[in-house]
């Protein structure tokens, strides 16, 4: 068989198979190729006929008969390096798109492409011929402010040409100020500009408050509570009433604490514990009812559910509920009275659940704790120097501290949910959080990270099996009987592509990795590997790359079950104040309880997608005001040498994290001038061709602090000698 026959053969194998993956095993056989010369023949046509988009590569081993048109719609992604790409509808990979192509479309536009063909040995590229959306007209930037006419500067280069604003349409901007800037006239085939208007003067820039919300709004997050929900919150009662007692648990009497970060004002979950007569241990896990106050569709919802979130910038938040709600009337504040909404579990001292209880409440905490402050009272009873141990029995002096005896023991049994947890292989990433201190003016004074410890966990462990059994409550339901709808937190498994490579990468440290198998069997590989490699030199570099083969959590009313958890089912319960999904979960609880039949699953679909979408957003917002940050506070260290390891490897440089403060910046591969570097993207390394010097994910090395651009909050290093 010739070129041209097996050329023919496989036409007609994928012409009968149409819509069907087909495996190199089935084709051999199909075709009745069983010499080596004749497979290898096989292969390099299959390659031809994929590269020629006759077919389409669907994993290294298979294939499938490519039946889209030329013409095709999806997302741009624009890049500020000119590389920009069409990301198709149906998930396939992204195709560049040359900025010649690319009718100024704007990143996050919906567009319409046309495939070109193909040339030898180029990348496939498409041009786009019609912008079908939009994905924002509201851009912020720095006013250039000249004699006749005005420009918005944005930081990130985001436009081919430049954002005129005519002189009228300043609404006061000056010269230099930090501005919001409307749209009012797109390029077309006359007029390559773009004409807009500013909406809102943010003020000067260098300012903590301008540049806080000049992140916010560059995401088009708000950063000020409109009038109408705020107004509707002041007229909301505090009281308590014998009507808004009526077919609630009271849990006033029994022990109940929060525990919190130190600076937090919302407090939306409580914790309390009692011994019952029957030996079991009662614990509450009480949420502030915020369905009680805020009602669907109501003025303030309506805001709520378009924030979907609340934000979290280094030096604020940005509340998803009016202030009144979140920080006064829900929040569950000492020696107040607050209605809660609650699981209420009776355990045994294995922290097996032998009953529980999804209730309405009245509770009164008795005392607000900060995480620092429970830490140090574990340690202190010596519960835990940090590691992780379990509680043991007190001693003849009984416990040390104000209610220790009640936060001991559900220490105890909180270490016994999370050893179970990761016993039926919930995969285990402890990773650690940046932190900044700032004074009164928002200027950070010192960059720390945060690790979780046992009062962090404690938490984290009584949230986790809430949401749990609350999400069972629902979804699990009797063989034949069909569950209601909830909004779920759903967690896919990891990509096998890039399991396979972490595979691959971690065996050149003498560790294995179980690729295939049962989820729990994979987990729990991941987590033999996490714990071999603790402490070495290669352990951030490992949980790096393992990191990036994991999938994100996402809201869905389709339950695939939580991976990183090993939950078959599990929702968003505790944080009714700053999430919306919490929201809609309450309400949907409540009307099952009274006998309500199930939601429209469409409808919840749409707001699990929006509340995902606001959720990403959010995380964006929050880390360009770490980078900000983070450039603010090394503003003045320029020339400074610092310890530092290779946190980031990419085709246009090394990023390096400073080991003393943990602020990262950048070498661009400019400044790597000793040789020509090639981007190893499988091993995450950068490698010298004439001198085979290696730059690899992890490596110490030690660094200048170069520049630090707060316009662009762009942090750049040199290696230093």
């Amino acid at each position: 068989m010739n070129k041209k026959q097996m050329a023919e053969a496989l036409q007609g194998l994928f012409a009968a198979s149409a819509g069907q993956t087909l495996s190199l095993k089935y084709i051999f056989k199909h075709l009745g190729l069983d010499t080596h010369p004749l497979k290898m023949l096989a292969v390099d046509t299959l390659e031809e006929m994929a590269w020629d988009d006759y077919l389409t590569k669907a994993s290294d081993n298979s294939y499938r008969l490519n039946t889209k048109t030329q013409v095709q719609q999806g997302r741009f992604r624009r890049k500020p390096n000119g590389k920009n790409s069409f990301v198709p509808d149906d998930g396939s990979e992204p195709v560049f798109v040359a900025e010649r192509n690319s009718m100024s479309a704007l990143d996050g536009d919906r567009v319409q492409v046309t495939f070109l063909a193909r040339r030898q040995k180029h990348m496939k590229e498409a041009v786009v011929t019609s912008i079908l959306e939009r994905a924002r007209d509201t851009f912020v930037g720095r006013l250039r402010v000249g004699a006749d006419i005005a420009f918005l500067i944005t930081p990130d280069s985001i436009f081919v040409h430049d954002v005129i604003i005519p002189k009228g349409k300043l609404k006061g901007g000056k010269d230099g100020q930090k501005a919001v800037v409307r749209i009012t006239q797109w390029p077309d085939a006359d007029h390559k500009n773009l004409v807009g208007e500013v909406v809102d003067v943010l003020g000067d820039q260098g300012d903590n408050d301008v540049e806080m919300n000049a992140i916010l709004a560059q995401y088009g997050l708000p950063y000020r509570y409109p009038k109408a929900p705020e107004a509707a919150a002041g007229a909301i009662s505090a009281d308590i009433t014998d009507d808004d007692m009526a077919g609630r648990e009271d849990f006033r009497g029994v022990f109940t604490c929060t525990i919190d970060p130190r600076d937090a004002k919302d407090f939306d979950d409580a914790l309390s514990i009692r011994r019952l007569d029957s030996g079991l241990w009662e614990v509450g896990v009480h949420i502030a009812d915020v369905s009680h106050y805020v009602t669907e569709g109501s003025v303030i919802d309506k805001e709520a559910l378009k924030r979907a979130t609340s934000v979290y910038l280094v030096d604020r938040t940005v509340p998803m509920l009016p202030e009144r709600l979140c920080n006064f009337i829900c929040s569950l504040r000492p020696d107040e009275d607050k209605l809660a909404y609650s699981v209420v579990f009776e355990m045994d001292d294995e922290a097996a659940v032998r009953r529980h209880r999804i209730v309405h409440t009245a509770i009164r905490s008795c005392r607000r704790y900060a995480y620092e402050e429970v830490q140090a009272l574990l340690e202190d009873n010596g519960v835990t120097d940090g590691t992780g141990q379990p509680a043991p029995e007190p001693g003849p002096g009984g416990y040390r501290g104000e209610h220790a005896a009640e936060l001991v023991k559900l220490d105890a049994l909180a270490k016994k949910l999370r050893a179970a947890r990761f016993k039926n292989g919930a995969v285990k990433f402890d990773r650690e959080e940046l932190h900044f201190d700032v004074d009164d003016k928002g200027r950070p004074t010192r960059c720390y990270f945060k690790k979780s410890k046992d009062a962090n966990k404690l938490i984290e462990e009584f949230m986790l099996l809430a949401n749990r059994t609350v999400a069972e409550s629902v979804g699990k339901v009797k063989k034949g009987q069909k569950a209601k709808v909830l909004p779920y937190r759903i967690h896919d498994q990891p990509d096998p592509k890039k399991l396979e490579t972490l595979r691959e990468f971690v065996v050149k440290f003498g560790y294995k990795l179980k690729t295939a198998g049962t989820k729990g069997a994979v987990s729990k590989s991941l987590n033999a590997l996490m714990d071999q490699c603790a402490g070495r030199g290669e352990q951030k570099l490992i949980e790096a790359v393992a990191l990036r083969a994991m999938m994100k959590a996402k809201y869905s009313v389709h339950n695939i079950g939580h991976y990183g958890l090993a939950f078959d089912y599990y929702t968003h319960f505790t944080s009714p104040i700053r999430r919306y999904p919490d929201l809609m979960v309450h309400r949907l609880l409540t009307k099952y309880a009274m006998g309500g039949r199930s939601a429209n699953k469409e409808h919840y679909e749409e707001l699990c997608e929006h509340c995902s979408d606001m959720e990403l957003i959010a995380q964006n917002a929050e880390r360009d005001s770490i980078k900000y940050k983070m450039v603010e506070f090394m503003a003045d260290k320029i020339g400074n040498v610092y310890d530092a390891h290779i946190s980031g490897i990419t085709s246009y440089g090394i990023y390096c994290e400073i080991d003393e403060n943990h602020c990262e910046g950048m070498v661009p591969m400019r400044d790597l001038g000793d040789d020509y570097y090639e981007f190893d993207e499988r091993n995450y390394c950068l490698i010298g061709r004439r001198r085979h010097h290696k730059y690899q994910l992890g490596d110490p090395v030690r660094i200048k602090v170069a520049r630090a651009n707060q316009e662009k909050r762009q942090l750049d290093f040199t290696l230093a000698e």
